[in-house]
C-alpha cells in the first residue's frame, strides 16, 4: 500500500535566522533586507563580480563591487529597512547526517551549538562543509551560542542558537554559518546575504532557530 506524503519536514525551516545590529551607544542599526527582486539583482551582480569583499573584510572599492556586497538597495522596490533581518538557512548533506547521528548516537558527531560568520559571498549550496571565507578576528571568531528549545508548533520543538559578537573591526559580514566544534567541525546549515557593515563597538546578535515537524 502506497503511503501518501501530506507534509514535510521543515528543519531547513524558511526565515529562520535573525541578525540584529546595535551600535556602541545602545542605538539599533536599520539592516536592509531585499525581496524577490532585490534578491535576483544581487545574485546577478555576484555572477558578474564574484568576490566583491577584500582580504581585509571590506568592500572593495568600485561601484560594481558595491552593487555585488549589497545589491540595488532601493526601498519598497528591491526591499526594505528594518531594526532585525530575518532570512532562511541552507541545511547541508553534512548536516543532515549530522543530525540523523545525534538521533541515535550511531555516529560520532558532536552537539550543533556554533556560530560562525565570514566574508564569503558564493550561494550556498548543500554540498558546502566550510564557510567560505570564516572571520577569525575583530571580535567575530566562531562562538559557542547558547543553546536552549524553544516552541514553534509544539512545546519545545524547535532547536535555538543565540549569540552576540562584540566587534572590534570593521567588517562586511556576508555569510553565517552553525557548525559542531570551535575549529573545523561539521557544517550544519549556511546563508549567504548582502552585506551587513560593522564597526569597532557594535553588537551583532544571531539567532538561529531548526524546527523540527
Amino acid at each position: 500500500m502506497e503511503t501518501k506524503k501530506t507534509g514535510k519536514g521543515r528543519f531547513a525551516l524558511a526565515l529562520n535566522v535573525k541578525y540584529e545590529l546595535v551600535d556602541k551607544d545602545g542605538n539599533i542599526k536599520p539592516i536592509f533586507t531585499e525581496n524577490a527582486l532585490g534578491s535576483v539583482i544581487l545574485r546577478a551582480a555576484r555572477y558578474f563580480v564574484p568576490h566583491p569583499i577584500n582580504d581585509q573584510g571590506t568592500v572593495k572599492e568600485g561601484f560594481m563591487n558595491h552593487l555585488a556586497a549589497y545589491g540595488l538597495q532601493l526601498p519598497f522596490i528591491t526591499g526594505n529597512h528594518s531594526y532585525s533581518r530575518i532570512i532562511s538557512n541552507l541545511v547541508t548533506t553534512t548536516g543532515r547526517a549530522g543530525v540523523a547521528s545525534r538521533i541515535n548516537g550511531s555516529g560520532a558527531e558532536a552537539a550543533f551549538t556554533f556560530i560562525g560568520v565570514g566574508t564569503g559571498t558564493t550561494a550556498a549550496v548543500i554540498g558546502n562543509t566550510t564557510l567560505e571565507t570564516e572571520t577569525v578576528d575583530s571580535g567575530l571568531s566562531r562562538v559557542a551560542a547558547s543553546a536552549s528549545r524553544v516552541t514553534t508548533d509544539a512545546a519545545d520543538d524547535t532547536a535555538q542558537l543565540v549569540t552576540t559578537f562584540t566587534v572590534s573591526g570593521t567588517k562586511a559580514i556576508t555569510e553565517s554559518g552553525v557548525l559542531n566544534a570551535v575549529s573545523a567541525g561539521v557544517l550544519l546549515a549556511r546563508q549567504v546575504f548582502s552585506a551587513i557593515n560593522v564597526v569597532s563597538g557594535d553588537s551583532l546578535q544571531i539567532t538561529w532557530k531548526f524546527d523540527v515537524d
